[in-house]
């Protein structure tokens, strides 16, 4: 599937998605620069809270996604280890636990501008000494039932599992979940293209779904691919170059 067909793909869920989502307080309903909260979000969260992948994570990779603010604050109060992307990476990765938060303070902390307040920005090398990641968290503008995800258009998940993926901290059997309103679900199956990431699980604000993944993930990044600015304006990528032409890893 090319781009032109998944942003075709989009346009249509975005349509659907006006009559549900809660609009953001920069970005209002533009879809192209957020993946919105949603009506009824608190059962999608309910679920994940209970599952079997969430109860046995330590460390987790939540996307700063408005559809997963709750999630991030229970994971804070569980006393999880989360790992989060500032907005567009453009600053890095945040680290944030339970003790870095004041008692009560759990709400702010998990928007962007609380996890940089309360959060710390933490490296490549410093996120692979913590070991291996067990559980990611991931909105989205839309996934099919086969688990083929689209985000806004830009690539960030992919290049977040690209760069962890090559530190060797996810693989096969990495659980991802992706939290998404039902109007978000293509109710059909699509074919992935190489540098796409399949999710094993979608979580919606009626049912979970398992996408019965039989494809394999990207084994890192596809560095000819990058486009143009990308490596210079992302700070993480051009730490796991350095990592990568002194094979440290």
């Amino acid at each position: 599937m090319d781009k032109q067909e998944k942003q075709q793909i989009r346009l249509k869920v975005w349509q659907k998605l006006k009559n549900v989502a809660l609009p953001d307080s920069r970005f209002h309903l533009n879809f192209e620069e957020y993946i919105p909260d949603f009506k009824d979000s608190v059962n999608a969260h309910d679920q994940i809270i209970k599952s079997e992948e969430y109860k046995k994570s330590n460390l987790l990779f939540i996307t700063p996604d408005n559809c997963l603010t709750t999630i991030r604050e229970q994971a804070i109060k569980d006393d999880k280890v989360i790992i989060v992307s500032t907005y567009g990476i453009y600053r890095g990765l945040i680290l944030i636990t339970k003790n870095m938060v004041n008692k009560g303070n759990e709400v702010f902390a998990s928007t962007l501008d609380g996890l940089e307040h309360f959060g710390k920005n933490i490296s490549l090398k410093e996120i692979k000494n913590l070991g291996k990641i067990d559980l990611m968290l991931t909105g989205a503008s839309a996934v099919s039932k086969n688990g083929v995800r689209f985000g806004k258009g830009h690539g960030f998940f992919d290049l977040e599992w690209g760069m962890f993926a090559d530190l060797k901290i996810v693989d096969e059997n990495t659980p991802i979940i992706a939290v998404v309103h039902e109007v978000q679900v293509v109710n059909f199956d699509l074919e992935p293209s190489n540098t796409d990431i399949i999710v094993d699980w979608i979580i919606t604000n009626k049912q979970k779904l398992s996408t019965n993944r039989n494809k394999s993930r990207p084994s890192g990044i596809y560095w000819d691919l990058l486009e143009k600015g990308m490596l210079e304006a992302t700070p993480p990528l051009r730490e796991l170059k350095k990592i990568l032409d002194k094979k440290q890893i």
